[in-house]
Formats: structure tokens, sequence, C-alpha cells
């Protein structure tokens, strides 16, 4: 009898199906460990198993010899808002092994009133789409019921709670709108957003008040969420904008991550050295300070950043209707000229020649895409100040420009901190279609490749295992995000298969639409969205909430 029961196992172990083993590969589990070669079984949407050597079968097997298995990666700031929406596939970020995409950088998709949901209506220009959502839940759920092949996950931005109660005025909120704030951030983390996010040099964010987000931020302390923001000034006053983030963490006893660190202009490279003294000193009186950041020397956003915030209250429609004003005119060009701490003006910094134009809606405009401000104003005889401000009326936008700012010493000391993430500050796009309208940041397709290519294999900044890590397991830990961010048995199958010999970011500010390579294999949920390179057409992704989610 025991013979044959011992005959029965043996049976049952040497023909177990799965759907899925993954064999032979150099795992990486998330931890910062060193790897370990093995196999990995998945079974549906799990990870059911981690050997060396796992017997039975898969109904598919990947052979990963020589190549690296890692879980998948986490876009700490993505603006895939709506190109997820014209285009699920996710191409750009799936290419380099990403499966989270993290959203709310200030501004959310929800919760919207009707007057916002009216305005998201009347800026579409060539891609359209309904607008079928009101809340932050209801929009990733939206997300999801369409098909998209990466995870999303969403901040509710501290921008889209003011404009939903006070608009794009320059005052405090009444006692009433902020207890509708406050409500509304209360139902954003039960729906599971993760946190409040917060971007401060914008209008009408910049608006805020310390004591405004911090009274926030209590609220999501109550959720176990976090906080996270684009500082007040990365530049002129970075260190006094640091402070005011660390004393909303201490205030409202919440963990607080700084978006995409820097020090923004050669005068304030040397500040980087002090910021990270100050995050130590406050991480060693027990604050959670953490960081993450993207890895190129310049950034991208609007015209809107080299304009003083008093113009543009009310909106785009009461700044463009004040640029026209000659005598306004004349005042924001002497603002945009004169060095100021008293708002964060990166055109300034950056210099007329270090501000390139990457985007228009307005097709006359493209032209001057990939030219620099300096530039366009030597072709068209006219001051730069006076070009900016012409082109923010003739496109119907800010105008999506990049500015050349940070220094490429001040990287590789930021990759190296161990409190640092990754995130891309960009939309998850394609090469082709509408996608090709405008010149991206090259950081939209090649900012993951581009830390394991250049600055791990190529310059050896930091261990392969280290920026794993850095993609995987800390940053699911920061978020608090369960069963996601390790090679764990009973955790969602998002792995990553890549060659650390050859991933290779290839976009640059010149030419941008360029896919990364390297990266093999990439599953989300069990399912095979990127194979031998190429992508599959499958749409596996789900909302993944905060640890404030209530069902």
């Amino acid at each position: 009898m025991k013979k044959h029961i011992l005959l029965f196992f043996t049976f049952t172990i040497i023909f177990a199906q799965y759907d899925i083993i993954i064999r032979n590969g150099h795992i990486y589990n998330g931890s910062g460990d060193a790897p370990f070669q093995g196999d990995i079984a998945i079974e549906g949407d799990r990870i059911v198993k981690i050997a060396p050597k796992i017997q039975g079968n898969g109904k598919s097997e990947i052979d990963a010899n020589g190549l690296a298995v890692s879980p998948g990666f986490i876009n700490m700031l993505s603006w895939a808002t709506t190109s997820l929406i014209a285009d699920g596939r996710s191409l750009s970020d799936i290419k380099q092994g990403v499966t989270l995409e993290v959203f709310g950088e200030g501004w959310s998709m929800g919760p919207l009133n009707e007057k916002m949901r009216d305005q998201q209506l009347a800026e579409m220009t060539e891609f359209k789409y309904e607008v079928d959502w009101t809340t932050l839940g209801e929009y990733l759920e939206s997300l999801e019921n369409r098909g998209i092949s990466t995870n999303v996950a969403s901040f509710v931005g501290a921008t889209t709670l003011r404009i939903h109660e006070i608009g794009f005025e320059d005052r405090p909120p009444t006692k009433g709108e902020l207890e509708n704030m406050k409500s509304l951030v209360g139902q954003a983390m039960e729906e599971g957003a993760l946190g409040v996010g917060s971007s401060l040099i914008y209008a009408p964010a910049f608006y805020s008040s310390t004591e405004e987000l911090i009274e926030l931020c209590k609220i999501v302390s109550e959720y176990n969420g976090m906080y996270i923001s684009h500082i007040r000034s990365e530049s002129n006053r970075f260190l006094e904008s640091l402070d005011e983030l660390i004393t909303i963490s201490e205030k409202a006893n919440i963990p607080a991550e700084i978006y995409h660190l820097k020090a923004g202009g050669v005068p304030n490279h040397y500040k980087m050295d002090l910021a990270i003294e100050k995050i130590n000193e406050a991480r060693e009186r027990g604050l959670k300070i953490t960081t993450d950041m993207y890895l190129y020397v310049a950034g991208a956003t609007g015209l809107d950043a080299h304009m003083p915030p008093w113009v543009q209250e009310g909106g785009y429609d009461k700044w463009a209707e004040r640029l026209q004003d000659p005598e306004i005119r004349k005042r924001v060009k002497q603002e945009m000229i004169a060095d100021t701490d008293d708002w964060e003006n990166l055109g300034l910094l950056a210099g007329p020649e270090g501000i390139l134009f990457s985007g228009f809606k307005n097709p006359d405009l493209r032209q001057y895409i990939g030219k620099t401000l300096k530039e366009v104003a030597d072709e068209l005889g006219q001051h730069y100040a006076d070009v900016a401000m012409d082109f923010v009326i003739q496109d119907g936008s800010r105008v999506d420009v990049v500015y050349f700012l940070m220094s490429e010493e001040n990287i590789k000391k930021q990759i190296q901190l161990p409190y640092m993430s990754f995130g891309s500050d960009a939309g998850s796009i394609a090469p082709e279609g509408e996608f090709l309208n405008y010149n991206p940041h090259p950081r939209a397709y090649g900012n993951f490749s581009r830390l394991l290519g250049k600055y791990v294999r190529e310059e050896k900044v930091i261990s392969l295992e280290n920026a794993i890590q850095k993609l995987t397991g800390l940053s699911a830990e920061k978020l608090k995000i369960k069963n996601r961010g390790y090679l764990k048995k009973g955790y969602y199958a998002d792995v990553v298969i890549f060659d650390p010999e050859k991933i290779q970011d290839h976009a640059t500010f010149a030419k941008p639409h360029q896919l990364s390579t390297g990266v093999h294999h990439v599953f989300v949920n069990g399912s095979h969205v990127l194979k031998n390179g190429e992508h599959t057409g499958e749409t596996p992704g789900r909302v993944v909430r905060g640890p404030g989610y209530k069902k």
C-alpha cells in the first residue's frame, strides 16, 4: 500500500502541469539580494513555485538561460492617463519592462465636477474620448474595462481637489471648501488612491498653503497612505521647499516622497548635497522621506513654468486674455527675465537656448518642434519672451517644452541613494499615429532601460540587483501595495525577462520616437504581454489599490 502511495505521488510530481514555466533564468527577486539560477512556475495570475529546478511541464515554457528574470518594474510617476485610453498597449513602457503605471502628480483624473468634465472635453484635440467617470476610482476602473496592458494606480491630486472646490482662484479655501476637499480625499482613499500628490510650482497648486496641504494629508494618514510632491521649488528655493515637505510629513504623520528629485540650474547644482543631508537627517529622526527621479539632465513641462503664477490665475482662458493686454505683457516680460525667489522660473534657469519646443496643439506651429526658443526668436526677429507669450496664445495651450537644467554628476549621486525609485514623468506611447504629432521627452521611451544600460552596465553606478530592487520591491513597499514588487510564491505574476548585456534606450531629444530594446518577455498578471520582444496584444492590466481601499 505504501509503495502504491509513493508511486502515485511520484507520478503526480513528474506530470504536474503549470500554465507557464520560466526555466534557467538568473532570478532577481526584488529584495536586492544576489541572483540565483532557477525556475519559476505560473498558474493563472500568480507565481506558484520558485525553485532551482521545477519538475513537471508547463503549457508554455521559456528558456531564460543567460537572461535576468525580475519582478515587473514600477513607474512611480507616469502621465499615461490619456495615452492608455488612446492606446492600451502601453508600448513604450512595456518594452522597458514596466508593469505598473502610477499617476497623480498634482493632477488626477478624478474627482470631477460638471465644469471640470466640460473643460476636459473642450481641451481634446485629435484624440477624443468619452469621459465616463466622475471619481478617481471610476476612472481607474474605466481604464481596466477599456483594456490595458499594464496595471494602474493613482494618487488623488491636490490640484484637482482645489479646482473641484475653488476653481483657479488665488485664495485660501473657506472652512466649508476645505471640509469638502478633505471629504473627497477620504472618498478617493476608500476607492483605492495611494495618497495625495501635489505639484506646487504650477498654478493653481501654487496658491495652496502648507497648512492646507497638512489638513489634506491628515486624512491620508488615517488611511495609511502617503504624500508625494513636486515641491514648490527645485532651484532657488530648493532647500526651503524641501523643508516644507518635511514639515508636512511631520505635522500630518505621513510618509512623504519627493517627485523627480533635482537641483535645477547651474547656480543651484551644489544644493543637492545639502538636500541629501536634510533628507537623511529627517530620516534619522524617524520620518519616512523618500525620493524618485528620471535619468536625464533635462525636464519637460510647459511655458507656464516660465511665466509668473499671478498671470495664470483663473485658468488658461484668463491667462491667454491677459497676455493680449499690452500693459500686462510688459509686466510679464519683465518678470520672465528677472531673477526671483518668489516663483519657480524654469525658463530663466535654462535660458532661451536651453528651452526646446516639443509639442503644439496648433498644426501651424509644429514646424518649430525640435527648435530652441532662442532659435525661433532669432528666426522671427523677436524677443524670446514675446515669442513665448505669443505661442501660448496661438496654440491654445501652455505649449510643451523641454528645459535643460540638471547635472550628470548629481544624477549619478542620486541614483545611489538607498531610498531612490524611478519614474518616467511621461506618457506611455508608441512611435506611430497621433503620437508622432509631437516630440516627447526621450524619457517616455527610455527612462528604465537607460538605468539598466547606461548607469548599471556601462557606468556601474549601482549593481543590477540594487537597480532592480529600486524598480520593484522598494517602490512596492513605499506605496504599500500588496502581493506585487517581488518574485515570491503567491504574488501576482508580473514578471520581466531581459538581457542585462543588451538592454538599451535609443530615444534622443532630436529623435525621441525610438523604442528600447533588450527586454524579451513581459508577463502582467500571468498574461504574456511581450513575447520575444513583440507585443502580443494582450490587455490584462488591473487597478492596483492603496491601503485604504474599502470594497
